[in-house]
């Protein structure tokens, strides 16, 4: 993430040299404010580690590109994550029209797990952040209400910004953040008693 974040702050000085923007030092500084929580979605959404910080740098990158566009007074936050799920959308699009080509033998020697036995940094501070369960259960969503509830209940997002990030109306919103919600309460009531 590091290696990103220094991609990004290479990317956003090399700009401000060739003179290409004139934004304000405080929109770069206000919009590398979010990176931690743009990470942690884009993590969500891809599960790859290298490809959610490929991700964040590409959602950097169009923003510090399209920042005369950014309509001081409005809300940066929503407007950097609405650039992320639509290139999130856009990677997506991409990748189910490439050909997979699948080699049986290299599958069955792959076993070993790719960080050997310890954990990644990402997995410990989405350990730190979410009890096991908790995570295991979000995990478990389907992508539609895991975006709606992630979106709403732990990056705190209005129900109007996460309709126009995920190009949806604000009722199916609500719609899937709420059915998101009661899937998780089935997947963890057993766990403790709601008045314990």
């Amino acid at each position: 993430m590091a290696r990103s974040v220094m991609r990004i702050q290479g990317t956003r000085q090399a700009t401000r040299d060739a003179g290409t923007r004139g934004g304000p030092a405080t929109f770069e500084a206000e919009a590398l404010g979010y990176v931690d929580s743009l990470y942690r979605t884009a993590l969500r959404l891809t599960r790859v580690p290298s490809d959610a910080e490929d991700l964040v740098q590409e959602t950097y990158l169009k923003a510090f590109r399209a920042a005369d566009s950014f309509e001081q007074g409005t809300n940066l936050r929503a407007w950097l994550f609405t650039i992320l799920h639509n290139t999130a959308r856009n990677r997506a699009r991409d990748r189910a029209r490439d050909t997979v080509m699948i080699d049986s033998e290299i599958v069955e020697r792959a076993g070993a797990p790719p960080y050997g036995a310890g954990e990644t940094p990402e997995t410990l501070l989405l350990g730190e952040t979410l009890a096991p369960e908790l995570q295991a259960a979000v995990d478990a969503l389907p992508e539609a209400f895991r975006q709606a509830v992630w979106l709403r209940d732990v990056e705190e997002f209005s129900y109007s910004d996460i309709a126009e990030m995920l190009d949806i109306p604000a009722g199916t919103v609500m719609s899937r953040i709420s059915r998101g919600r009661r899937m998780l309460f089935e997947r963890l009531h057993h766990l403790k008693p709601v008045n314990a």
